[in-house]
């Protein structure tokens, strides 16, 4: 019987081919649930991935897997939003929060140069601040962090108290940067979308909290970067491990001191 279980399901979905047959990558997604709701699942990613403004895919991928670990429960990151007028601006106030979080101004400087090698990467890559190199080892695939969510009923209820609009990217984007930062190693995350529609990003920190700004490339960009800079990551592997394996559960208290403008 599987009443009890939580499944972890993913998405993933592409142009011209499966992404390793050099196909262009269109959407991907997460979720966990519960069988009885796997239905629904599987809609909401299919439908994410049939409705994207870089196009139509040509192949897609929906699996999921019973989670049979413990499922980790960890707080949202507050939420803070930096209006900018210009890319420009948005491009300094997000150095300006990577200083802040403990990145050096050399090593922002040093990341930023190799930022647009690393464009069309599907995942993340990792940036050791101490080194200045990048150190996952995984190419153009990058880290996909997976096995994570938050139950919408909690999302819906964290939205209206800080007054959002409860829509599914901003759930999703805070749930990979609350788990990303929960990780010791984790300095900070630099992300914007590929989603040439989406022109909004974030620097996020288990201290700066998610701090979203709110123009970080053009319209039309279907460049986007997704940075972990790490510091004293001594086991690559566990990290990775962490961020692909590790099941999370978003859960907001309404308790807890959030703040955000």
């Amino acid at each position: 019987m599987h009443e009890d279980k939580i499944f972890s399901v993913r998405m993933r979905a592409a142009k011209n081919g499966a992404h390793e047959q050099g196909g262009k990558h269109i959407s991907g997604g997460e979720m966990l649930s519960t069988y009885q709701d796997m239905k629904h699942a599987v809609h909401t990613l299919l439908e994410k991935a049939l409705n994207h403004s870089k196009g139509n895919p040509d192949f897609m991928q929906i699996q999921f897997e019973a989670i049979n670990e413990p499922i980790q429960q960890i707080e949202p990151l507050f939420v803070q939003t930096n209006e900018v007028g210009s890319v420009e601006r948005g491009q300094i106030v997000a150095k300006g929060l990577l200083e802040q979080a403990g990145v050096p101004r050399s090593e922002i400087e040093k990341a930023y140069a190799q930022i647009p090698e690393y464009s069309g990467n599907r995942g993340a890559i990792f940036f050791d601040i101490s080194t200045g190199e990048r150190i996952d080892n995984r190419g153009a695939k990058g880290v996909r962090v997976s096995r994570m969510d938050w139950k919408h009923a909690n999302f819906e209820a964290w939205a209206n108290s800080q007054q959002m609009s409860a829509n599914l990217r901003v759930k999703e984007a805070l749930v990979l940067a609350t788990k990303v930062s929960q990780h010791p190693a984790t300095v900070a995350e630099l992300c914007w979308s590929d989603d040439p529609d989406y022109i909004t990003g974030y620097v996020a920190s288990k201290e700066l909290g998610y701090q979203r700004i709110t123009k970080l490339k053009e319209y039309g960009d279907e460049n986007g970067c997704r940075i972990f800079f790490v510091d004293g990551l001594t086991d690559v592997s566990s990290y990775i491990y962490y961020l692909e394996k590790q099941p999370i559960f978003v859960h907001w208290r309404e308790t807890d001191d959030k703040r955000i403008n």
